[in-house]
């Protein structure tokens, strides 16, 4: 269930039924909608680029930059006028999401884990698109590996991939050696951006959630791979400990069959930390300064998620 005192889901994991319900959460205000268009660029939507399309729409005197193959000889004639057809084209705008549920996932400080904010985030985006009439895919990258899901456009078929979302997150645990090996687990993100590459079809809506653990190198090269292609939305969860340690005391950090002892309140240390942090971020930032890449923070503090709009 939603915390009482925000309107987020809250703990250290999430169930298929949690992220079932998010369908019935209050839907964000759409912006206005373009009555007149035409275009190469849409979804179920009418688009503002104009071109030759599939649907008929009206027939309005010639205007400059209009196709000369489109005008209506017949309207010319009898008018005395150039006139041109305007064709509305409406395109599917099918959306994969990339759901990270990997171990460094497994982390958070305030209200829940990365983990359960990524897999809310993926289902209230899911359930929007879903509410569109688009088809909704996906993949979902854990510590076996990752699963891949066709899009579709039925109810039935985001609900597979959210129980796919759900099953991945409550397999997570505290640290083995097999999930601490950074090696294999960069391997598995290598193989799953791997396949988000090979997707044979052109211009989908890319949504990619995640803390972007990992090497960045592979993270730039991936995305930018996919931008050449599709439309890429990067959302980056993050948490408050990210950037800064806890206040000054003793801690214990238990990584696999390791355990660190270490001070918080030490200067030196706190502002390695920050300025660390900080570099890896500006880095983040910087490799989603493309055109065909939008990039968006959201913490496992926030409070509120219903005013999101993702269509």
């Amino acid at each position: 269930m939603l915390d009482r005192s925000s309107n987020v889901l809250p703990g250290a994991y999430v169930s298929t039924d949690q992220l079932l319900r998010l369908r019935f959460r209050p839907k964000p205000k759409e912006p206005s909608r373009v009555k007149a268009a035409s275009g190469a660029q849409a979804g179920l939507r009418l688009s503002k680029q104009k071109g030759r399309g599939v649907d008929f729409a009206e027939v309005r005197q010639y205007q400059p930059g209009d196709d000369i193959r489109s005008i209506e000889w017949r309207v010319t004639a009898r008018k005395n006028t150039p006139h041109t057809k305007v064709f509305r084209e409406e395109r599917e705008r099918p959306a994969l999401l990339f759901v990270d549920q990997s171990q460094h996932m497994f982390f958070g400080s305030q209200q829940r884990l990365k983990s359960v904010a990524a897999a809310e985030l993926a289902a209230r985006i899911a359930w929007q698109i879903t509410a569109s009439g688009d088809r909704v895919g996906g993949m979902v990258l854990d510590n076996l590996g990752h699963h891949i899901f066709r899009p579709f456009r039925t109810v039935r078929a985001t609900g597979r991939l959210l129980q796919q979302v759900a099953l991945s997150n409550q397999i997570l645990a505290r640290p083995t050696p097999d999930t601490a090996n950074a090696g294999a687990a960069h391997g598995r993100l290598r193989d799953a951006l791997g396949a988000l590459n090979q997707l044979r079809q052109r211009r989908h809506r890319v949504f990619v959630i995640s803390d972007f653990g990992g090497p960045l190198d592979l993270w730039q090269s991936s995305l930018h791979r996919l931008a050449q292609h599709h439309q890429v939305h990067v959302v980056q969860i993050t948490d408050p400990l990210d950037g800064e340690l806890p206040p000054a005391g003793v801690y214990n950090i238990a990584h696999a069959e390791q355990t660190v002892s270490f001070y918080s309140g030490d200067t030196a240390l706190r502002a390695r930390y920050a300025s660390d942090h900080e570099k890896r971020a500006a880095r983040i930032t910087e490799l989603c300064r493309h055109p065909a890449l939008t990039y968006r923070k959201l913490s496992t503090a926030d409070t509120d998620w219903d005013t999101l709009a993702w269509n």
